[in-house]
C-alpha cells in the first residue's frame, strides 16, 4: 500500500469523455481504477496504453455500476491496494430517445439504474475512503437536459436532474469533512452518444450553438480534471459547458 499515491476512479472510461479524462489523470501521475460496462476490449487497450506511456498503475473493470455488489467489489480492491481515494469521476451513462408514452418500465429502470443509481452507489462507497483523509473530490457528469429538460428525452432529463440534486445536497453533507462534490453539465459533445443524429440533424443542431460546433471529449475532460483537482472552495455547483447553447 502506497498512501502517498493519488488515486482516481473514473467510470465510463472506455471511450469518449471518460477515455480522455483517464488519459489526463494518468498524465498527472494518478493511480487509476477505470470502469466500463460493455466495452472490455477498448478498456483493455486503454489500460495498456496508459500503463506504457505514463508508467502508472491502472486497473480496469467491466461491471454494471447499478449493481451494489459490483460497486462494493471495486471499492474493496481500492481499499486493499491504497486505503484511500482522492478523486471519483462519475461519467458512466446512457441516453434514451423517444416519447415517454412509448417507454417501457424496463427501459425507465435501466436509465435510472445506469445514470443515477450508479452515482449513488459509487458516492456512498467513496465517502468512507475519503473521510479519514479529510479530503477528496467527487465530480458527476450531468447534461444541459438535467438543467432544463428535453422533449423526447424525459427519462434522461429526469436522471440527470437527479444527478444535479444529489450533487448539491451531498456537497452540503460533505463540505465540513473537506470533501467537495460538483457536477459538469455538458451540452453537445462529439461522442458516440450523438451518433444517432443524421448529418442534416447534426448540422441543424450545430447552427443552434453560438460557438458554432460541438465540444470535444478532450475539452470536457479538461473541465472534469479542473473541477476535481483545483478550486478548493468550489463545491455544490453544477457547471455548464455547452458553447453558449442553452
Amino acid at each position: 500500500m502506497n498512501t502517498r499515491t493519488k488515486v482516481a476512479l473514473i467510470t465510463g472510461a472506455s471511450r469518449g469523455i471518460g477515455r480522455e479524462t483517464a488519459r489526463l489523470f494518468a498524465s498527472q501521475g494518478y493511480a487509476l481504477f477505470l470502469v466500463c460496462h460493455k466495452k472490455r476490449r477498448q478498456l483493455d487497450e486503454l489500460l495498456a496504453a496508459l500503463s506504457d506511456e505514463y508508467s502508472i498503475p491502472c486497473r480496469g473493470y467491466c461491471e454494471d455500476l447499478g449493481c451494489e455488489a459490483s460497486v462494493n467489489r471495486i471499492f474493496a480492491e481500492i481499499r486493499e491496494q491504497y486505503g484511500r481515494l482522492d478523486v471519483l469521476i462519475n461519467n458512466a451513462g446512457i441516453s434514451h430517445i423517444g416519447l415517454l408514452q412509448d417507454m417501457t418500465l424496463e427501459q425507465w429502470d435501466t436509465m435510472l439504474r445506469t445514470d443515477l443509481t450508479s452515482v449513488f452507489l459509487t458516492c456512498r462507497a467513496a465517502i468512507p475512503l475519503m473521510l479519514p483523509q479529510k479530503s477528496g473530490s467527487i465530480v458527476n457528469v450531468s447534461s444541459v437536459w438535467g438543467n432544463v429538460g428535453a422533449s423526447c428525452e424525459a427519462a434522461y432529463s429526469a436522471a440527470k436532474s437527479g444527478v444535479n440534486g444529489l450533487t448539491r445536497a451531498l456537497a452540503k453533507e460533505l463540505a465540513p469533512s473537506g470533501i467537495r462534490v460538483n457536477a459538469a453539465a455538458f451540452g453537445a459533445i462529439e461522442t458516440s452518444m450523438n451518433e444517432f443524429l443524421a448529418p442534416e440533424e447534426k448540422e441543424s443542431l450545430t447552427e443552434e450553438i453560438p460557438a458554432g460546433r460541438f465540444g470535444t471529449p478532450r475539452e470536457a475532460a479538461a473541465l472534469l480534471y479542473d473541477l476535481a483537482v483545483h478550486h478548493p472552495y468550489l463545491t455544490g455547483q453544477v457547471i455548464t459547458m455547452d458553447g453558449g447553447w442553452i
